[in-house]
């Protein structure tokens, strides 16, 4: 992602956690820990995580794209989480973009790629992270195995 760009979203961070927080907050909890005020404690330390990472982006490829995150029970808190930050941070990007008239068509959506590449890598990982030491993990893949059975 251009350095342009970068600071750019670095500039919006306060907005980017306002957003996110409330776009947190609109979301219906499934769990204690999808309790919105447990979760906003996360929020500064992923936008510390993301920012170095777009910020080092530049020097390095783009990670792979990760497959779709599955949850097998559906009760990971992070789901949620990761979904309403992509939203903040997608909104972030365009705003930054808009306010940039000269800015390639091919860098943007570059800078897009990187952001979904980014944003997925780390949302991929801590959520599977979570979802291993789910108390649920294995009731509800015997679930789906029955299931697909029948």
């Amino acid at each position: 992602m251009q350095a342009s760009l970068v600071r750019a979203l670095r500039a919006q961070r306060p907005r980017i956690r306002t957003r996110w927080e409330d776009l947190l907050r609109a979301e219906r909890s499934n769990s204690p820990l999808a309790n919105p005020d447990t979760l906003v404690h996360l929020l500064d330390m992923t936008l510390d995580e993301l920012l170095a990472a777009f910020s080092a982006s530049e020097a390095r490829r783009r990670p792979a794209r990760h497959p779709d995150i599955v949850c097998m029970c559906g009760r990971n808190p992070l789901l949620v989480y990761f979904a309403s930050g992509r939203q903040a941070i997608r909104e972030a990007l365009v705003l930054a973009q808009a306010a940039m008239p000269a800015l390639d068509p091919v860098e943007r959506d570059s800078a897009f790629a990187d952001l979904e590449a980014i944003y997925g890598h780390i949302a991929h990982r801590e959520i599977e992270s979570f979802c291993a030491v789910c108390q649920f993990r294995q009731g509800a893949g015997s679930a789906q195995a029955v299931a697909e059975a029948r």
